[in-house]
Formats: structure tokens, sequence, C-alpha cells
């Protein structure tokens, strides 16, 4: 063999081997896309696992949020419903006794002849953000108030003053 003939069948084995590399990277390199291309199942269980954790962790949470939230628009209601009765006792000359209640302030009395009203548009500010209505008494059960206007909180019932959001 001639070192030209050696040359050329080195040549002619480094293409055959190289080309078989080339063969053998493309065949792994097909699988290992295909294997990058999706997700495992345990992993998927694991992050599914991860996001009801968060979820259990934060939902309480927010819900205890709305339930503050709802809390604090029931004491500014209240607040704003004594101001309307107080504008409805410069009018008729005392607050609603507790047979005439609320809808006093939207219907007026058979024996109010100076009723200035409706002194709320609709019924709806009588109800309290868990649409419970309002407890309204005339006169008050507790020392030093005229009326009391409560709200029975989330449970809406329940007489215990305790557990009630009542006017100050």
């Amino acid at each position: 063999m001639t070192p030209r003939n050696h040359l050329q069948n080195a040549r002619k084995e480094r293409q055959f081997i190289s080309g078989k590399r080339k063969n053998v990277v493309r065949f792994i390199g097909f699988h290992e896309k295909r294997d990058e291309a999706g997700f495992t199942l345990i992993e998927l269980l694991v992050v599914i696992a991860i996001l009801g954790l968060l979820i259990g962790l934060v939902a309480p949470a927010a819900l205890r949020q709305l339930g503050g939230a709802r809390a604090s628009i029931a004491r500014q209601s209240i607040e704003r419903m004594g101001q309307i009765l107080d504008l409805y006792k410069l009018d008729v000359g005392s607050y609603p006794s507790t047979d005439e209640g609320l809808q006093a302030l939207v219907a007026r009395p058979t024996d109010s002849e100076t009723w200035n009203g409706p002194y709320v548009k609709d019924s709806h500010p009588l109800l309290d953000p868990w649409n419970h209505p309002y407890i309204y008494r005339n006169p008050s059960d507790r020392p030093g108030h005229d009326y009391d206007l409560c709200s029975a909180g989330p449970a809406g019932h329940g007489d215990d003053p305790a557990h009630q959001i009542c006017n100050p």
C-alpha cells in the first residue's frame, strides 16, 4: 500500500466513522429532545401538591380578611344609620319605636304628621353586609343609649350582645 492509498483509506475511514457518529449523535439527540418535550407525571403531581398547599395556607387568611371587611362595613353602616335616625328624631321628635322599626325611615308611620322622609331610598341599607336585617330596639337594653342598632354578624341570629356589632 502506497502512502497515497493509505491516506485515502484513512480519509474514508474518518468519513465513515464521523458519519456514524453523526448518526449516533442525531439518534441520541432525538431521544433527548423527546424526553425534554413534556413533564413527567411525578413532576405534575409535585406541582399540584405545592399549589394545593399554597391555596390551603392562603385561603383561610383571605377569608378572614373578607370577614373583617364585612364587619368594618357593618360598623360604618350602623354609624350612618345612627345619623339617619338622628335626622328622623329632629323631624318627628323621637326615635322610631321597636314596633315601627327601621321601616319608619322608608315609609311614614301612621301616627307621624311631621315625618319628612323617606330618609333612605330603599330598604337595601336596612340589611347588614351578610344580608340579614339590622336589629333595632327602642328603648335600648344598654345603659346610656337611646336605642340599639345592631348587626347579628355572619350567623344572622342570636341576642347575645357580645356577638353583635352595635351602635357606639
